[in-house]
């Protein structure tokens, strides 16, 4: 099982950009001496509040250069907010400064809101994504793009540098509307789920239908899954419930929030059920959260609970988000770090 850190570069009421860039790099760095297997960056845009994670490429090759053995992942690039040839260029540009260890996650993204902030129409996301993907992939692989797409033409561009995987960096895809399940899976690429709230078990028929689609298509092996997960650890599990409670509720608010902008701003669409995730939101109490989509615990209880998620979902790796919400202490999160490195990550490497 791969074992990754998903990272915001999370702002805090009273802390400097600068202070917060240095807190990320020394848990990359540490994350690198720990032996974990990846290191996972978001993207977000016009948050200062939440995040000064808006250029995930350029953190990327940052991490690139002072680090020799731990992959870098973007989790996820928002492609319809790319143009196409220059993303090939910088993705590929990583790739090379790290030696080809980029992972390459990509998405839409569930917030309307950013797209209207970059004069983009959220109803063309799907097609834009697919547009850019093709055109990524084209770039990455082939001497020349051309390309007579809605969105994008392009005709004989030869794109450099090439990445150092071939024929491209692995490329993942986050899924969470329905019909992204077998899309993907009859694509043949991996896929990210992200943990909300409710209960581990409502991935399965999604999962069962994304790899049914990948055996339809005929694509080696199973189709691979992948879950970004709240993840924290404490030597007791006293301290594992009540140490992260702040930063996990306020997740959940936040979350509330994004969910009621994004049905205003007319994204219903993107994501079935949304009325009913924030009803069930909107009450969610904190012995409920920790009944659901987490992983809390000491390192022996969380080793437990992803032994059970291996068998029930077929996992291939996590991301663990080891400060869900962004206002657990730095300290505290050094320390589930080492933890999940020492202890949980042996048990299944």
């Amino acid at each position: 099982m791969e074992f990754g850190m998903f990272h915001q570069f999370p702002s805090l009421p009273g802390r400097s950009d600068a202070g917060t860039f240095a807190e990320a790099f020394e848990q990359i760095d540490a994350a690198e001496e720990l032996g974990l297997d990846v290191m996972w960056l978001a993207e977000l845009h016009f948050d200062p509040q939440r995040s000064v994670l808006s250029a995930p490429l350029s953190i990327a090759s940052a991490i690139a250069a002072r680090t020799r053995r731990i992959k870098i992942g973007i989790a996820v690039q928002v492609l319809p907010l790319c143009h196409p040839l220059r993303l090939a260029e910088e993705g590929a540009t990583v790739d090379q400064i790290s030696g080809g260890r980029l992972i390459f996650g990509v998405g839409r993204s569930g917030l309307p809101r950013t797209y209207d902030d970059y004069g983009i129409s959220y109803a063309e996301s799907r097609d834009r994504f697919v547009e850019v993907l093709d055109i990524l992939e084209q770039a990455w692989s082939q001497p020349a793009v051309c390309y007579d797409g809605k969105y994008y033409r392009f005709h004989n561009i030869a794109v450099a540098p090439k990445p150092v995987q071939q024929p491209h960096p692995p490329i993942r895809i986050a899924a969470a509307s329905p019909d992204t399940y077998p899309a993907v899976g009859a694509r043949g690429l991996p896929i990210f789920l992200n943990a909300r709230h409710g209960s581990f078990s409502e991935f399965v028929p999604a999962i069962r239908e994304f790899r049914a689609a990948y055996e339809a298509a005929g694509h080696e092996g199973r189709g691979q899954v992948y879950l970004r997960v709240p993840t924290y650890l404490a030597e007791t599990e006293a301290a594992a419930r009540e140490e992260p409670r702040e930063s996990l509720l306020h997740f959940y608010r936040e979350q509330t929030e994004r969910l009621r902008d994004s049905m205003s701003r007319g994204g219903t669409r993107a994501i079935e059920g949304r009325a009913e995730r924030l009803q069930r939101l909107e009450n969610l109490t904190y012995d409920e959260a920790l009944a659901g989509q987490v992983l809390i615990g000491t390192p022996d209880s969380v080793g437990e609970q992803l032994r059970a998620l291996q068998d029930e979902l077929g996992l291939d790796g996590i991301l663990a988000e080891l400060n869900c919400g962004g206002l657990i202490p730095h300290a505290k999160v050094m320390r589930a770090l080492r933890l999940l490195c020492d202890e949980v990550m042996p048990k299944f490497h």
